[in-house]
Formats: C-alpha cells, sequence, structure tokens
C-alpha cells in the first residue's frame, strides 16, 4: 500500500470515528440530558421582581411579537423595559404605541451612541437605568416566547441551581432553504469551542451565555460591572458568562425546549454577515478560527475525498489499499450524514435536507475565512446596520 493510500485511510478512519462519537453524544442527549419544558414547577415563593430588558435596532418586523409574548408571561410580578438603540424605522412608534395601552412595558428613546460602546451593550446599560427587578432577563427583538410559563420556570431553575447567572439555548426558527442548511451547521462549529456539558461543570474553566436569555441576578450584574465591563465587547453575552464564571457566581447554561424561539436572519446575505460577526467575536483569536476552518475542512470534505480516491484508484488497478481507502471513505460519509440527520431533528432543521451537509460545510468555511480577515489591519464588523473597528484595530 502507499503511503499516500495510508494517510488517506488514517484520515478516513479518524474522521469516521470522530463522526461515530457524535452518534453515541445524541444517543445520551436524548436519553438522559436535562431540558428546561413548560412542565418544570415554578415560579418560586415568593417569587423575585424580574425585570426584563431587551434592545432592538431596525426591529419593525419582530419588536411587537416579541414585546407581547414578554408580556403574556405568566408570572407575579415583573415589568418589560424596551429600548429603541436609535432605529431608522418604526421600532420606535411601536414600542410607544405598546407602552401607551401596557403599564408593565416602560419605553426608552436612544439617540445617541457614546464613544468607546457597542450599541446594544449602551443600549441594555440605559434600561438597566429604568429596571427594578432583583432578576434581569436580557433578551433580543428577535426573541418570541412561545409558552407563558418561560420566566416562571427559568426563576425557579435559577433557585433550584442557585445560580448567578441563566442562559438558556434557543430554539432556531428557520423558515427559509437557506436558514435551514446554513444555520445548523453554524450552531454546530459554535460547539467546537462551546460544549454544554464543560460549561455547566464548575470544575472546568470553559463558559459560554447567549445573549438571546440571560437571566441574571442583579447583585450578580453589579458585582461583575454590569455593562461598563463589556462596553465595546461585540460579544456581551460570552462576556458576561467568562465573568460570573471567574468569579464562581454560578453559571448555568440548560437546554430549553417548547419555551421561546429565535428567528436571526432570513436571508444570506444576512446569515453571512451576521455569523461573521458572531465568529469573529465568539472565537476571538485569529489561531481558533483557523482552527475550527481546519476542522470544519476535514470532518467535512475527507470522507467524500477519500471514497471518490479511493473507488476510482482500485478501479483503475492501483491496489486492495485504494479499496479499504474507498470503504473507510464510504463509510465515514454514512456515519457523517446520518449523524447530521439527526442532529437536524434535535434543532427542528428539515430533516430531509441532511444531504446538503457539504454546501453548508462550503458557506460556513467562507464564513470561518471572513471572520479570519476581520482580524487584518483596518477591518471592521457591522453590527445592527453600525460598522465598528474591529477589536485589533481600535
Amino acid at each position: 500500500m502507499s503511503v499516500i493510500a495510508i494517510i488517506c485511510l488514517v484520515l478516513a478512519g479518524g474522521v469516521g470515528l470522530v463522526w461515530a462519537s457524535r452518534h453515541l453524544r445524541i444517543s445520551r442527549e436524548r436519553t438522559g440530558g436535562f431540558y428546561l419544558t413548560a412542565d418544570y414547577t415554578g415560579p418560586p415563593q415568593p417569587a423575585p421582581r424580574v425585570s426584563i430588558v431587551v434592545a432592538a435596532k431596525d426591529e419593525e418586523a419582530n419588536i411587537e411579537a416579541c414585546l407581547l409574548s414578554l408580556l403574556s408571561q405568566q408570572y407575579p410580578q415583573f415589568e418589560v423595559v424596551a429600548c429603541d438603540d436609535r432605529s431608522d424605522d418604526a421600532t420606535g412608534e411601536i414600542i410607544q404605541r405598546l407602552a401607551d395601552v401596557h403599564e408593565r412595558l416602560t419605553p426608552v428613546h436612544i439617540t445617541e451612541l457614546p464613544a468607546g460602546w457597542k450599541g446594544k451593550n449602551n443600549a441594555m446599560q440605559r434600561g438597566m437605568a429604568e429596571a427594578t427587578g432583583e432578576l434581569i432577563l436580557f433578551t433580543d427583538a428577535d426573541v418570541r416566547m412561545i409558552s407563558p410559563r418561560t420566566l416562571a420556570v427559568a426563576v425557579q431553575l435559577m433557585h433550584d441551581r442557585k445560580a448567578g447567572l441563566i442562559s438558556m439555548l434557543p430554539t432556531l426558527e428557520m423558515k427559509g432553504l437557506w436558514e435551514n442548511i446554513i444555520q445548523p451547521v453554524c450552531a454546530g462549529i459554535m460547539m467546537i469551542w462551546f460544549n454544554p456539558n464543560r460549561v455547566n461543570d464548575p470544575n472546568e474553566s470553559d463558559s459560554y451565555a447567549n445573549g438571546a436569555f440571560m437571566l441574571m441576578r442583579r447583585d450578580v450584574y453589579d458585582r461583575i460591572g454590569g455593562h461598563a465591563a463589556v462596553r465595546d465587547a461585540l460579544q456581551e453575552d460570552l462576556e458576561f458568562g467568562r465573568l460570573v464564571k471567574e468569579h464562581g457566581l454560578g453559571l448555568t447554561v440548560p437546554r430549553g425546549s417548547g419555551l421561546y424561539v429565535v428567528r436571526m436572519y432570513t436571508t444570506l446575505r444576512e446569515i453571512i454577515r451576521g455569523w461573521t460577526r458572531i465568529f469573529y467575536g465568539s472565537f476571538v483569536t485569529l489561531r481558533r478560527t483557523l482552527i475550527s476552518l481546519a476542522v470544519m475542512m476535514v470532518m467535512g470534505f475527507m470522507p467524500y475525498v477519500a471514497a471518490a480516491l479511493g473507488w476510482s484508484f482500485w478501479a483503475a488497478g492501483m491496489g486492495d489499499g485504494w479499496l479499504a481507502v474507498g470503504i473507510a471513505g464510504t463509510a465515514a460519509t454514512v456515519l457523517q450524514l446520518s449523524v447530521i440527520w439527526r442532529f437536524y431533528g434535535i434543532v427542528e432543521a428539515r430533516r430531509g435536507l441532511f444531504w446538503t451537509y457539504p454546501l453548508a460545510s462550503l458557506v460556513g468555511m467562507y464564513i470561518l475565512i471572513a471572520a479570519a480577515l476581520k482580524h487584518r489591519r483596518g477591518a471592521t464588523v457591522t453590527w445592527k446596520n453600525t460598522a465598528y473597528p474591529s477589536d485589533k484595530t481600535a
């Protein structure tokens, strides 16, 4: 067997074993993983007052559904603070109209962005000035609560886990074709660095939080410095998760089911731009971004390359070593696509699109390359129609 054939066989076999291990992980999650649902008990008695703070910039398509779902929560005492962050559309008018008829809703209209602040972080800081709760739920304008008990069960879990920060993982609402093809794969890339089991282990340094749902005790928020401590962060949620865990204040990141959904992006352009910012802000270093790119390239395409080379060279009479490569590549391909089929079911994407994983991998690699290029001098990152200098150039 030639050296090249041996290398291909080892790579294909290794990739196949990794995909097989992911089958095992999915099986463990489905049988023994904890999912927070509306059936969970709660809220605790007496129920602490909660302030829900949401920032919105140019969100006229989402903000009304978001706020109405928040206002419909079955919880004894809560308020909603909605911050219109310099919107150029009807977001501010919608917030004000709803505030005029819902006494629980407090509008905040922001017209300026102070130097040194990212827009969302400044908006949340302004909202906190109006918040009166001992617990604070930070959420986004593209979030929609699909259960009236979402807040109640989250507060109960915080009480039960003695947590300082509960950040529930979202269910992605994916309606369009590109959303269903690309977003599950991008979410999977994030799991390379943010394994939920390690994040939830207090003995591990790994941390994570998702800005779509961050329920935090106010004393914890104050202790870690509030939004002033993350004023210039592109991913303020990750920074909050890191600070809470570093201070030993109790970080819990549960999976939720049937509680809330997020529709992040609707067009291919929005998906690419949005995930470029997320990858750049999440992986922080060029090294991590390039490692993610290399892992996606090998895991995504090595099975197909090995299968094609193996069967072609074996058919050309170049030896049974290439037959072994072809078999290993085919087995790895089957393992890969079957994992994707199961994973799409878990994240509620269209399972019938599992075969598009190679295309999604190509787009994911393009996004990772775009994120890597944000590390060059003079690069900017666009967030909600505002361009910011990348952290490397600020």
